[in-house]
Protein backbone atom coordinates (compact mmCIF):
# COMPACT_ATOMS: atom_id res chain seq x y z
CA UNK A 1 0.00 0.00 0.00
CA UNK A 2 0.59 3.39 -0.42
CA UNK A 3 2.56 4.04 3.25
CA UNK A 4 5.31 2.00 1.43
CA UNK A 5 6.35 4.65 -0.23
CA UNK A 6 6.99 7.00 3.01
CA UNK A 7 8.82 3.96 5.10
CA UNK A 8 11.26 4.17 2.05
CA UNK A 9 11.45 7.39 1.87
CA UNK A 10 12.28 7.12 5.71
CA UNK A 11 14.91 4.81 5.72
CA UNK A 12 17.04 6.71 3.23
CA UNK A 13 16.69 10.04 5.28
CA UNK A 14 17.77 7.84 8.15
CA UNK A 15 21.12 7.05 6.55
CA UNK A 16 21.39 10.74 6.32
CA UNK A 17 20.38 11.47 9.76
CA UNK A 18 22.92 8.92 11.50
CA UNK A 19 26.16 10.67 9.48
CA UNK A 20 28.90 11.40 11.33
CA UNK A 21 28.46 15.06 11.06
CA UNK A 22 25.22 15.42 12.25
CA UNK A 23 25.95 13.12 15.32
CA UNK A 24 28.91 15.91 16.12
CA UNK A 25 26.64 18.30 15.84
CA UNK A 26 24.00 17.18 18.20
CA UNK A 27 27.00 15.89 20.69
CA UNK A 28 27.96 18.96 20.82
CA UNK A 29 25.06 20.94 21.46
CA UNK A 30 23.68 17.89 24.17
CA UNK A 31 27.53 19.15 25.95
CA UNK A 32 26.50 23.08 25.70
CA UNK A 33 29.26 24.07 22.96
CA UNK A 34 29.66 26.88 20.55
CA UNK A 35 29.41 25.53 17.07
CA UNK A 36 29.34 27.52 13.90
CA UNK A 37 26.36 25.23 13.11
CA UNK A 38 22.90 26.18 14.73
CA UNK A 39 21.23 23.91 17.15
CA UNK A 40 20.62 20.26 16.32
CA UNK A 41 17.45 18.44 15.53
CA UNK A 42 14.78 18.36 18.02
CA UNK A 43 15.53 14.40 18.34
CA UNK A 44 18.89 14.86 20.30
CA UNK A 45 17.84 17.86 22.08
CA UNK A 46 18.39 17.61 25.84
CA UNK A 47 19.18 13.68 25.44
CA UNK A 48 22.27 13.57 27.45
CA UNK A 49 20.99 16.71 29.28
CA UNK A 50 20.84 14.30 32.62
CA UNK A 51 23.69 11.78 32.16
CA UNK A 52 26.46 14.18 32.76
CA UNK A 53 28.20 16.58 31.20
CA UNK A 54 31.82 16.78 29.86
CA UNK A 55 34.70 18.23 32.68
CA UNK A 56 34.98 21.31 32.13
CA UNK A 57 39.33 21.37 31.28
CA UNK A 58 37.64 19.24 27.72
CA UNK A 59 35.22 21.72 26.45
CA UNK A 60 37.61 24.22 25.32
CA UNK A 61 39.26 21.46 22.97
CA UNK A 62 36.17 19.93 22.25
CA UNK A 63 34.21 23.39 21.15
CA UNK A 64 37.59 23.87 18.86
CA UNK A 65 37.77 20.65 17.09
CA UNK A 66 33.48 20.88 16.54
CA UNK A 67 34.15 24.24 15.13
CA UNK A 68 36.88 23.03 12.41
CA UNK A 69 34.86 19.72 11.53
CA UNK A 70 31.45 21.64 10.97
CA UNK A 71 32.36 24.40 8.63
CA UNK A 72 29.44 25.19 6.59
CA UNK A 73 29.42 24.44 3.29
CA UNK A 74 29.14 27.32 0.68
CA UNK A 75 25.99 28.12 -0.55
CA UNK A 76 26.57 26.44 -4.09
CA UNK A 77 27.37 23.42 -2.25
CA UNK A 78 24.54 23.53 -0.08
CA UNK A 79 22.37 23.77 -2.88
CA UNK A 80 23.71 20.91 -4.73
CA UNK A 81 23.33 18.44 -1.70
CA UNK A 82 19.76 19.47 -1.04
CA UNK A 83 18.94 19.08 -4.76
CA UNK A 84 20.41 15.29 -4.38
CA UNK A 85 18.72 14.65 -1.23
CA UNK A 86 15.27 15.65 -2.71
CA UNK A 87 16.09 14.05 -6.35
CA UNK A 88 17.26 10.75 -4.84
CA UNK A 89 14.12 10.28 -2.68
CA UNK A 90 11.96 11.63 -5.36
CA UNK A 91 13.53 8.80 -7.83
CA UNK A 92 13.61 6.02 -5.18
CA UNK A 93 9.82 6.32 -4.91
CA UNK A 94 8.98 6.96 -8.44
CA UNK A 95 10.92 3.53 -9.25
CA UNK A 96 9.22 2.00 -6.56
CA UNK A 97 5.66 3.13 -7.39
CA UNK A 98 6.31 1.87 -11.36
CA UNK A 99 7.53 -1.20 -9.92
CA UNK A 100 5.24 -1.74 -7.46
CA UNK A 101 1.67 0.36 -7.56
CA UNK A 102 1.37 1.70 -11.16
CA UNK A 103 2.97 -1.18 -13.28
CA UNK A 104 -0.88 -1.28 -14.94
CA UNK A 105 -0.03 1.73 -16.84
CA UNK A 106 -1.71 5.18 -16.50
CA UNK A 107 -4.93 6.61 -18.08
CA UNK A 108 -6.15 9.99 -19.92
CA UNK A 109 -8.50 10.66 -16.86
CA UNK A 110 -8.13 11.53 -13.42
CA UNK A 111 -9.95 9.54 -11.29
CA UNK A 112 -10.83 10.03 -7.55
CA UNK A 113 -12.80 8.09 -5.06
CA UNK A 114 -14.51 9.19 -1.62
CA UNK A 115 -13.26 6.17 1.04
CA UNK A 116 -14.58 8.35 4.22
CA UNK A 117 -12.40 7.97 7.27
CA UNK A 118 -12.79 5.48 10.70
CA UNK A 119 -15.75 3.87 9.62
CA UNK A 120 -16.70 0.00 10.16
CA UNK A 121 -17.90 0.26 6.74
CA UNK A 122 -14.84 1.99 5.01
CA UNK A 123 -12.55 0.06 3.03
CA UNK A 124 -9.61 -0.56 5.75
CA UNK A 125 -11.33 0.94 8.85
CA UNK A 126 -9.28 4.05 9.11
CA UNK A 127 -6.05 2.19 9.21
CA UNK A 128 -4.79 3.32 6.08
CA UNK A 129 -5.59 6.66 6.88
CA UNK A 130 -3.31 6.82 9.90
CA UNK A 131 -0.62 5.11 7.79
CA UNK A 132 -0.32 7.98 5.85
CA UNK A 133 -0.73 10.14 8.70
CA UNK A 134 1.98 8.58 10.36
CA UNK A 135 4.39 7.73 7.56
CA UNK A 136 4.90 11.61 6.61
CA UNK A 137 5.12 12.25 10.14
CA UNK A 138 8.53 10.01 10.04
CA UNK A 139 9.38 11.15 6.72
CA UNK A 140 9.15 14.56 7.36
CA UNK A 141 11.14 14.36 10.64
CA UNK A 142 13.98 11.79 9.23
CA UNK A 143 14.01 14.12 6.21
CA UNK A 144 14.99 17.10 8.18
CA UNK A 145 17.43 15.20 9.80
CA UNK A 146 18.56 14.38 6.44
CA UNK A 147 18.97 18.23 5.14
CA UNK A 148 20.53 18.97 8.47
CA UNK A 149 23.29 16.36 8.49
CA UNK A 150 24.01 17.69 4.89
CA UNK A 151 24.50 21.41 6.26
CA UNK A 152 21.51 22.97 6.53
CA UNK A 153 20.47 25.14 9.79
CA UNK A 154 17.73 23.63 11.73
CA UNK A 155 14.90 25.69 10.84
CA UNK A 156 16.03 25.45 6.95
CA UNK A 157 16.05 21.42 7.38
CA UNK A 158 12.96 21.49 8.93
CA UNK A 159 11.01 23.52 5.91
CA UNK A 160 12.74 21.28 3.62
CA UNK A 161 12.09 18.14 5.11
CA UNK A 162 8.18 19.06 5.83
CA UNK A 163 7.53 19.97 1.82
CA UNK A 164 9.84 17.58 0.81
CA UNK A 165 7.94 14.38 2.27
CA UNK A 166 4.80 16.36 1.63
CA UNK A 167 5.23 17.22 -2.06
CA UNK A 168 6.03 13.49 -2.60
CA UNK A 169 3.58 12.09 -1.20
CA UNK A 170 0.84 14.65 -2.71
CA UNK A 171 2.95 13.56 -6.04
CA UNK A 172 1.93 9.97 -5.59
CA UNK A 173 -1.49 10.83 -4.75
CA UNK A 174 -2.08 12.21 -8.20
CA UNK A 175 -0.54 10.16 -9.66
CA UNK A 176 -2.83 7.25 -8.28
CA UNK A 177 -5.93 9.48 -9.54
CA UNK A 178 -4.07 8.95 -13.17
CA UNK A 179 -3.47 4.91 -12.25
CA UNK A 180 -5.50 2.53 -13.73
CA UNK A 181 -5.18 0.66 -10.35
CA UNK A 182 -5.67 3.25 -7.61
CA UNK A 183 -7.46 6.66 -7.70
CA UNK A 184 -7.06 9.80 -5.60
CA UNK A 185 -8.54 10.28 -2.19
CA UNK A 186 -8.71 13.24 -0.80
CA UNK A 187 -8.89 11.82 2.70
CA UNK A 188 -5.12 10.29 2.17
CA UNK A 189 -3.76 13.61 0.95
CA UNK A 190 -5.94 15.30 3.94
CA UNK A 191 -3.75 12.73 6.12
CA UNK A 192 -0.50 12.96 4.50
CA UNK A 193 -0.50 17.13 5.90
CA UNK A 194 -1.79 16.15 9.08
CA UNK A 195 1.38 13.80 9.46
CA UNK A 196 3.34 16.74 8.01
CA UNK A 197 1.94 19.25 10.36
CA UNK A 198 2.37 16.98 13.38
CA UNK A 199 6.27 16.37 12.45
CA UNK A 200 6.40 19.77 12.06
CA UNK A 201 5.24 20.76 15.34
CA UNK A 202 7.41 18.23 17.44
CA UNK A 203 10.61 19.45 15.44
CA UNK A 204 9.47 22.62 16.07
CA UNK A 205 8.59 22.41 20.17
CA UNK A 206 11.87 20.10 21.44
CA UNK A 207 9.95 20.12 24.92
CA UNK A 208 6.69 18.68 23.19
CA UNK A 209 9.03 15.93 21.29
CA UNK A 210 10.82 15.28 24.69
CA UNK A 211 7.10 14.50 25.78
CA UNK A 212 5.39 12.80 22.81
CA UNK A 213 5.94 9.75 20.33
CA UNK A 214 4.01 8.73 17.90
CA UNK A 215 5.01 4.95 16.76
CA UNK A 216 4.21 2.14 14.94
CA UNK A 217 3.37 -1.60 16.55
CA UNK A 218 3.62 -4.43 13.89
CA UNK A 219 2.81 -7.91 14.65
CA UNK A 220 2.89 -10.05 11.27
CA UNK A 221 -0.84 -11.11 11.66
CA UNK A 222 -0.34 -13.59 8.03
CA UNK A 223 1.28 -13.96 5.74
CA UNK A 224 4.13 -12.48 4.65
CA UNK A 225 5.91 -9.39 6.38
CA UNK A 226 4.77 -6.34 5.80
CA UNK A 227 4.38 -3.31 7.92
CA UNK A 228 2.90 -1.11 5.16
CA UNK A 229 0.03 -3.23 4.04
CA UNK A 230 -0.54 -5.91 6.90
CA UNK A 231 -3.36 -3.41 8.62
CA UNK A 232 -3.95 -6.42 10.87
CA UNK A 233 -0.88 -6.53 12.27
CA UNK A 234 -0.79 -2.88 13.21
CA UNK A 235 -1.33 -0.80 16.32
CA UNK A 236 -0.45 3.24 15.91
CA UNK A 237 0.42 4.82 19.22
CA UNK A 238 0.60 8.22 20.69
CA UNK A 239 2.76 7.83 24.10
CA UNK A 240 3.42 10.32 26.39
CA UNK A 241 7.07 9.64 28.02
CA UNK A 242 7.58 10.37 31.59
CA UNK A 243 10.94 10.95 30.62
CA UNK A 244 10.08 14.30 28.91
CA UNK A 245 8.05 15.60 32.62
CA UNK A 246 11.18 17.26 35.10
CA UNK A 247 9.61 16.05 37.99
CA UNK A 248 9.18 12.17 36.93
CA UNK A 249 12.36 12.33 34.88
CA UNK A 250 14.43 12.45 37.94
CA UNK A 251 12.28 9.38 39.24
CA UNK A 252 14.54 6.44 38.95
CA UNK A 253 11.71 4.18 38.14
CA UNK A 254 8.98 6.02 36.49
CA UNK A 255 11.69 7.49 33.86
CA UNK A 256 11.84 4.42 31.63
CA UNK A 257 7.49 3.99 31.58
CA UNK A 258 5.12 5.99 29.10
CA UNK A 259 1.35 6.08 28.86
CA UNK A 260 0.19 4.45 25.54
CA UNK A 261 -3.38 5.04 23.49
CA UNK A 262 -3.80 3.83 19.79
CA UNK A 263 -5.52 2.89 17.34
CA UNK A 264 -5.60 -0.61 15.13
CA UNK A 265 -7.55 -3.09 12.74
CA UNK A 266 -8.64 -6.08 11.85
CA UNK A 267 -9.45 -8.70 9.31
CA UNK A 268 -9.89 -5.68 6.77
CA UNK A 269 -7.53 -6.74 4.37
CA UNK A 270 -8.80 -10.42 4.59
CA UNK A 271 -11.47 -12.32 2.26
CA UNK A 272 -14.95 -11.45 2.27
CA UNK A 273 -16.54 -13.21 5.40
CA UNK A 274 -13.88 -12.73 7.42
CA UNK A 275 -14.70 -10.53 10.48
CA UNK A 276 -13.85 -7.07 10.47
CA UNK A 277 -12.98 -5.19 13.86
CA UNK A 278 -11.74 -1.55 15.10
CA UNK A 279 -9.89 -1.15 18.36
CA UNK A 280 -8.70 1.37 21.26
CA UNK A 281 -5.55 0.38 23.25
CA UNK A 282 -4.64 2.26 26.30
CA UNK A 283 -1.74 1.24 28.35
CA UNK A 284 1.90 1.54 29.39
CA UNK A 285 4.82 1.31 27.26
CA UNK A 286 8.72 1.14 27.92
CA UNK A 287 10.68 3.78 26.69
CA UNK A 288 13.56 1.62 25.38
CA UNK A 289 15.63 4.68 24.41
CA UNK A 290 15.69 6.02 28.16
CA UNK A 291 16.46 2.43 29.41
CA UNK A 292 19.15 1.96 26.87
CA UNK A 293 20.81 5.40 27.48
CA UNK A 294 20.88 4.82 31.20
CA UNK A 295 21.79 1.43 30.87
CA UNK A 296 24.07 0.46 27.70
CA UNK A 297 25.17 4.21 26.54
CA UNK A 298 25.10 5.28 29.98
CA UNK A 299 28.46 7.70 30.86
CA UNK A 300 29.20 8.00 26.89
CA UNK A 301 30.78 11.34 26.66
CA UNK A 302 29.77 10.89 22.78
CA UNK A 303 26.71 9.41 21.26
CA UNK A 304 28.04 6.75 19.50
CA UNK A 305 26.40 5.88 15.75
CA UNK A 306 24.92 3.05 17.53
CA UNK A 307 22.86 5.18 19.90
CA UNK A 308 22.00 7.45 17.06
CA UNK A 309 20.17 4.81 15.16
CA UNK A 310 18.80 3.55 18.42
CA UNK A 311 17.32 6.74 19.57
CA UNK A 312 15.72 7.39 16.05
CA UNK A 313 14.00 3.81 15.48
CA UNK A 314 12.90 3.62 18.61
CA UNK A 315 11.83 7.34 18.03
CA UNK A 316 9.12 5.82 15.50
CA UNK A 317 8.96 2.21 16.21
CA UNK A 318 7.58 0.25 19.26
CA UNK A 319 8.87 -3.35 19.65
CA UNK A 320 6.37 -5.90 20.29
CA UNK A 321 6.50 -7.42 23.79
CA UNK A 322 7.42 -3.92 24.97
CA UNK A 323 3.42 -2.28 25.54
CA UNK A 324 0.91 -3.72 28.20
CA UNK A 325 -2.07 -2.58 26.41
CA UNK A 326 -5.97 -2.86 27.26
CA UNK A 327 -8.26 -3.57 23.70
CA UNK A 328 -11.30 -1.70 23.51
CA UNK A 329 -13.21 -3.19 20.48
CA UNK A 330 -15.65 -0.05 19.07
Amino acid sequence: MKQTLALTLALCASLAAVTPGAGRAAMAADQGLSITRSAPHALYADRFAYTGQVAAAEQPRLNATATTRDASPTPQQLRVRNAVLIAGSSFLVGAYGLHKWWNDGFTGDFRTVGEDWFGQGTPYGGADKLGHAFFAYAGTRLLTLGFEGVGNDRDRALKLGAWTTLGIMTAVEVLDGYSRQYKFSKEDAIMNVAGTAFGYLLESNPGLDRLLDFRLLYKRSAGKFDPGGDYSGQKYLLAVKASGIPALRENPLLRYFELAAGYGTRGYESAPGVERSRHLYFGISLNLSEILGQTVFRGASERSRAQRATDLFFEFIQVPGTAALADHRL
